[in-house]
């Protein structure tokens, strides 16, 4: 890999040969239905709370993304997942019988970026296969930063909505595999901290507005 200012250009161009993304019934009754590999009618995956529903997400994206890209848990060196809940604990439960070399990471909404981007050096750096992934529940999620739903508050107009749903990618090297159908992570980005002082928890839209503005200027 070489540096170009803030981006990171990628010698062997690592792709992504497997993906997945299973998501909650809220979800599915939106624009996107038709994109995601599984929907949930059931959000708590028959689990005794939010958390396990959401590990159990995760674990089923993971396993979709490997089955997608023609892969077994063992045949993965790295597994990256990380979630909205204290200690990345969905992504533990969700990992916790596979087996796999685990590195949990935290982002927030950057997460599934965080993870990808990191699966992309770990390959160009010598990895044969890692897998990178992110999770949320609404419900979980509500109970971590805000109010538990049983508390029963108002939700003010600028609060968000936090998906019920997961994702998964394979990332490998490129091999012999025919360029031409195939994703590659050619570069990547790691971005800095901007805070222009939003005060407000809620609107967290208004937070990260000025990220994208950077971006695109």
């Amino acid at each position: 890999m070489f540096f170009k200012g803030k981006t990171v250009f990628f010698d062997t161009q690592p792709i992504i040969t497997g993906s997945a993304g299973v998501v909650g019934k809220k979800e599915g009754e939106g624009p996107l239905r038709n994109d995601f590999d599984m929907i949930f009618e059931d959000t708590t995956m028959g689990k005794e709370s939010f958390e396990l529903a959401e590990s159990a997400m995760l674990h089923d994206s993971i396993i979709r993304a490997l089955s997608n890209a023609n892969k077994s848990p063992s045949d993965v060196d790295f597994v990256m997942t990380g979630d909205l809940l204290d200690q990345c604990v969905g992504s533990c439960f969700a990992l916790k019988d596979l087996q796999i070399p685990f590195v949990g990471m935290y982002g927030a909404c950057s997460t599934m970026a965080l993870t990808l981007t990191s699966c992309a050096m770990l390959v160009d750096g010598g990895a044969k296969c890692c897998v990178g992934g992110a999770s949320s529940h609404f419900c979980s999620s509500e109970r971590q930063f805000r109010f538990p739903l049983e508390y029963g508050g108002q939700r003010p107009p600028t609060a968000q909505w936090t998906v019920t749903g997961a994702g998964s990618c394979v990332v490998e090297q490129l091999g012999d595999k025919n360029p031409d159908d195939i994703v590659k992570i050619k570069a990547i980005q790691i971005g800095t901290i901007t805070d222009l002082g939003i005060k407000d928890a809620n609107n967290m839209g208004a937070a990260m507005a000025p990220v994208h503005v950077s971006m695109d200027s």
